[in-house]
């Protein structure tokens, strides 16, 4: 069910973006006065096709990993006489520089588009309420005291963990980041300066707050059930949602981490539990499951803990009238747009290592998981994977948007076109420089599974 909710989410955000970037490019060409043949999303055989009067053939294909708009070209048809002045190619290059440009731009527009709608409906998120500072870190150079709420990284005001975290992804290969915090009893703001050259982070083994040694505040783990799984281990020895484990073997569980290191520890072998159930104990028998993660087969219950209540004010919700969410939506989509940008810098320099790098089996299970949350946060993935789209199209590579525009301005600054013999070889260095990262992106994918 997970793999499926993943896949049509991928899907549906891919086919929307797809459709918003290409919908860019169509929109400019027709107010250019270029003719379209073609406006197709996906590829392959056509699972549907309109043509409108002014000859436009809309597809919605098989295959649904892209889409493109096809536009008369001299370059790639046959072009008549009458038509010739509706060819792409025979169009000043200002034009068939906005034409490009289009597309990209309408993806960041689309960004802040989500947002917008996104912050008119609501979004619920976390004031950043520090928990704990774990000993010997890179944050235990500062005394930032449990309950602390976090106000200012760098520059950039932040009022989630959200914003805490892209903030501290900037920061990256840097010396020193700044930050400002309030305490729980005062406003009074204090800020220190973090020096950073010990600073190590790898995504795929741990978060960047845990990478700082910063821990998040949460609610304390009871040993109250909050859910049992269907099927589950816990569910055939008879564990109900509201039971209060008491004791496992004999041995009394005083949190919840106690219960998860006996359980880990024990895959396979029976379990006498005592439970609290309605104000009465009860005795539970029956075999702890397992499940196999990197190679260790570990015990495995299917049981979840409930949590006390956050305290008042923690949890908030973003949601604005029209005039500040759009005011927020533009400001998100334009940090969106630089730390995209400067996350590819930190790629060139090595600050960021091509490990990072994510694709296609990466966003779908983001997508899925989005998804899952609810519409607030589907849009959120959204906006950002479309401004990811959008810059990355306007990398300088021949086979790119980027690439296209990169030639279109040395005609402009030049008076002359870019020989054909250069853009060819262009767009094969393009092309493999393009199904490369594409490579390490997919391994990387797998290697995550």
């Amino acid at each position: 069910m997970s793999f499926l909710i993943s896949l049509v989410s991928f899907i549906v955000a891919l086919s929307i973006l797809v459709a918003v970037h290409e919908w860019g490019h169509f929109w400019v060409a027709r107010r250019c006065g270029v003719k379209v043949q073609r406006f197709s999303i996906g590829f392959g055989k056509a699972l549907w096709r309109r043509t409108d009067k002014l000859g436009t053939e809309y597809v919605i294909a098989a295959i649904p990993l892209g889409g493109y708009v096809k536009m008369l070209d001299e370059r790639v048809d046959e072009v008549s006489e009458e038509d010739l002045p509706h060819a792409f190619n025979r169009q000043h290059v200002l034009k068939r520089i906005a034409i490009i440009a289009a597309g990209p731009g309408v993806n960041f527009l689309f960004a802040i588009f989500a947002l917008f709608v996104m912050y008119l409906i609501g979004l619920q998120t976390i004031k950043p309420v520090v928990g704990s500072i774990q000993p010997d870190s890179v944050f235990s150079q500062v005394n930032i005291p449990p309950n602390a709420i976090l106000t200012q990284v760098g520059d950039r005001k932040v009022v989630d963990w959200e914003d805490v975290a892209y903030e501290f992804m900037s920061f990256i290969g840097h010396d020193e980041m700044q930050v400002k915090w309030t305490d729980e009893k005062t406003t009074f703001e204090r800020s220190a300066t973090i020096n950073l050259s010990e600073w190590k982070f790898d995504p795929d083994k741990t978060s960047v707050f845990n990478s700082l040694g910063l821990i998040p505040f949460r609610p304390k783990v009871l040993n109250v059930l909050g859910s049992v799984q269907d099927g589950s281990a816990a569910q055939s020895i008879g564990f109900q949602a509201n039971d209060k484990i008491v004791s496992l073997d004999g041995t009394s569980m005083q949190n919840w981490e106690q219960i998860v290191g006996y359980v880990s520890t024990r895959p396979n072998q029976t379990v006498e539990a005592s439970v609290l159930r309605n104000e009465q104990v009860i005795s539970l028998n029956g075999t702890i499951g397992s499940k196999t993660e990197e190679q260790t087969t570990k015990g495995y219950m299917g049981f979840t803990p409930t949590l006390e209540p956050w305290p008042e004010g923690v949890v908030f919700v973003h949601q604005y009238g029209v005039v500040k969410a759009m005011s927020k939506a533009m400001d998100k989509t334009w940090r969106l747009m630089t730390l995209s940008i400067e996350m590819l810098g930190k790629l060139i320099t090595g600050d960021v290592s091509v490990k990072n790098l994510s694709g296609p089996i990466s966003i779908a299970q983001g997508a899925g998981m989005s998804a899952s949350l609810g519409l607030v946060y589907f849009l959120g993935f959204l906006a950002l994977i479309s401004v990811n789209l959008g810059i990355i199209n306007l990398l300088p590579l021949p086979v790119l948007d980027g690439g296209h525009l990169l030639y279109y301005f040395i005609e402009l600054f030049s008076g002359r076109p870019v020989p054909e013999t250069v853009q060819e070889v262009g767009f094969k260095i393009g092309g493999v420089l393009l199904l490369l990262l594409m490579s390490i992106a997919i391994v990387n994918d797998i290697a995550r599974l």
